[in-house]
């Protein structure tokens, strides 16, 4: 399939007719794009605006790995006697969860692998020997970093690198979305470069909130391959296609999906997951495992799993497929 097609799959919202227009705060954060709609809450525009971006840099300072002085960075520096906030424990416990369940499919550690093929904030490695990976591998592995009863964080390898952005986004929209429950909201949407929490209904429709994805075979002209109806409920979706870095002496083009058991960037054929669950973090984190796991495991993991549901377009050639757990339209 021509790359050109596979930027354009994405996740956003459209209404209808407007009877009510919502309260709209649109910008950026966390390295994406944001959009809030809401209705229900007294607190003026700005006093709301206020409150967005005071919990947009408390969950900076606690977890991006593009801060030098957050405490992720931090930690990641060497740094073992901080002490992390709340945030990070939430996001931590949620890690190794999903950790477990995808039998470490998915692993925040793999950031060591993710900066050494250009794909994070540090500097790739210009040639990645054969000692270059052992080492690579040594310090990679979710069972080596450790929540002390300190709240402080343990690490076996000194070097081991830890990156959130595989479930920090979804997160922060959980937080988005609790912040104005509390205001007292109950019809609302939160997004985050994608990632989406949706409550009660669209003041445009008085109807659930409608997400489309579009289709990876359009040209000139937009058209959705999927487009459903979301209440009370998270989804998130994580694609291959977005970043990719090519190495300028073998031509090889490298995805950033990266196995963190072997080291190696995923070459597959499934060009995006999308993950239904009942909050943002959760629907994130599997979302990326899912870029990870072969299609037939990840369907497996699925199927096992309480209140998540999964679908997944995958190429062959110039033909789409299109994959659906058992209770995604449901």
């Amino acid at each position: 399939m021509p790359k050109a097609f596979l930027s354009l799959i994405l996740l956003f919202v459209f209404g209808c007719a407007e009877t009510k227009p919502p309260q709209a705060h649109a910008g950026n954060a966390l390295g994406t794009s944001y959009t809030i709609q809401y209705t229900g809450v007294v607190m003026s525009f700005d006093e709301v605006q206020n409150g967005i971006d005071s919990l947009f840099t408390v969950i900076n300072k606690s977890m991006s790995t593009y801060i030098p002085n957050s405490d992720i960075s931090k930690i990641n520096s060497g740094d073992s006697l901080l002490q992390v906030d709340a945030h990070f424990i939430k996001v931590y416990e949620k890690a190794t969860e999903v950790w477990k369940a995808t039998n470490g499919y998915f692993d925040p550690t793999v950031g060591a692998w993710v900066n050494a093929y250009g794909f994070g904030p540090e500097k790739p490695i210009k040639t990645l020997t054969q000692e270059k990976k052992a080492y690579l591998s040594k310090i990679t592995g979710w069972h080596t970093i450790e929540l002390t009863v300190d709240s402080t964080i343990k690490k076996s390898h000194l070097e081991t690198y830890l990156d959130f952005n595989a479930l920090a986004k979804g997160y922060a929209v959980d937080v988005l979305a609790e912040y104005l429950s509390k205001l007292g909201s109950s019809n609302y949407l939160v997004e985050i470069g994608g990632e989406i929490v949706a409550f009660g209904n669209s003041p445009k429709t008085n109807l659930p909130w409608s997400i489309a994805i579009d289709d990876p075979k359009q040209q000139n002209e937009r058209k959705m391959i999927q487009r459903l109806s979301i209440n009370n409920e998270a989804i998130a979706t994580s694609g291959n296609y977005r970043k990719f870095r090519v190495d300028v002496e073998t031509g090889e083009r490298y995805v950033h999906s990266i196995n963190p058991l072997t080291g190696i960037p995923i070459k597959s054929n499934v060009l995006s997951a999308s993950v239904r669950a009942a909050d943002c973090m959760t629907a994130d984190a599997y979302a990326t495992a899912l870029m990870v796991l072969p299609l037939e495991t990840s369907m497996q993991l699925i199927k096992k799993l309480t209140d998540v549901e999964a679908y997944w377009i995958t190429a062959s050639n110039d033909s789409i497929q299109e994959y659906f757990s058992d209770g995604w339209k449901k």
